[in-house]
């Protein structure tokens, strides 16, 4: 299947987009201390959006004909981010959080976008830096947040 690189490239997305799903829900659950609130809140925020981002990934693998990977097992052979490894330690969580974000949107723009591209594949294309979007703003006020 000549896209075939493509739903390679997407499978891996799905993949770290479930890993990162993952850590934000245990952030989400263990941070401690006086930002409490706002990164209790913050974290919530991100994990639903990452949720939907879930989907869309998904669903577009199956419109060019692929199969979109369903199992943990499988989204932990395929993704490039690990699991969370930080003591939950906020700046760690916070580090951690922006290296995993700075990480995928490098994948999205030197992996994903020239394949999209290279097969006129405009929807993924749009979902792709629609997905980056949204990766850099999360990297921008993380950044923001850590200079406190």
């Amino acid at each position: 299947m000549e896209n075939q690189q493509l739903i390679n490239f997407l499978n891996q997305l799905l993949s770290n987009q479930f890993v990162l799903y993952v850590k934000l829900h245990r952030y989400h659950w263990f941070i401690q201390g006086r930002n409490f609130f706002s990164l209790h809140e913050q974290f919530e925020n991100m994990y639903v959006e990452v949720a939907d981002d879930i989907d869309e990934i998904a669903e577009r693998i199956l419109m060019i004909n692929g199969k979109p990977l369903a199992t943990m097992v499988k989204y932990l052979k395929e993704a490039t981010l690990e699991e969370a490894s930080a003591d939950d330690e906020e700046q760690e969580i916070i580090q951690q959080l922006l290296h995993d974000l700075q990480q995928m949107t490098t994948e999205i723009q030197k992996e994903g976008l020239p394949k999209a591209v290279k097969l006129e594949d405009s929807p993924t294309e749009d979902l792709l830096i629609g997905l980056q979007g949204k990766l850099e703003k999360y990297i921008w006020m993380l950044k923001a947040y850590l200079k406190q």
